[in-house]
């Protein structure tokens, strides 16, 4: 066994538990039905958990990525992902 063996087994775990969780991300802390009352506020929080936690089979909206820019709270990185893809300046 090489020096790199556990290195790349721990590697290939974290990504493993990563997926799995990603997958498997139920929203059990938030109350739909009374954010869904609020339309502007529903839709930002789809998108935000929709980018940080994974599309499923859905597809983002490119009008409402737009549309919402300004108030996304995102992970600096996919921001910056998503920026480049939708041609806006940096933010």
């Amino acid at each position: 066994m090489t020096s790199t063996t556990p290195d790349r087994l721990l590697r290939a775990v974290f990504i493993w538990t990563a997926l799995c969780y990603n997958i498997t991300m139920q929203n059990w802390s938030v109350n739909i039905g009374e954010l869904k009352k609020n339309k502007e506020r529903y839709a930002i929080w789809k998108l935000e958990q929709m980018v940080n936690f994974g599309l499923g089979k859905q597809k983002l909206s490119r009008e409402k990525l737009e549309k919402y820019w300004n108030k996304l709270n995102l992970d600096e990185n996919k921001k910056k992902y998503l920026s480049m893809i939708l041609c806006k300046k940096p933010y």
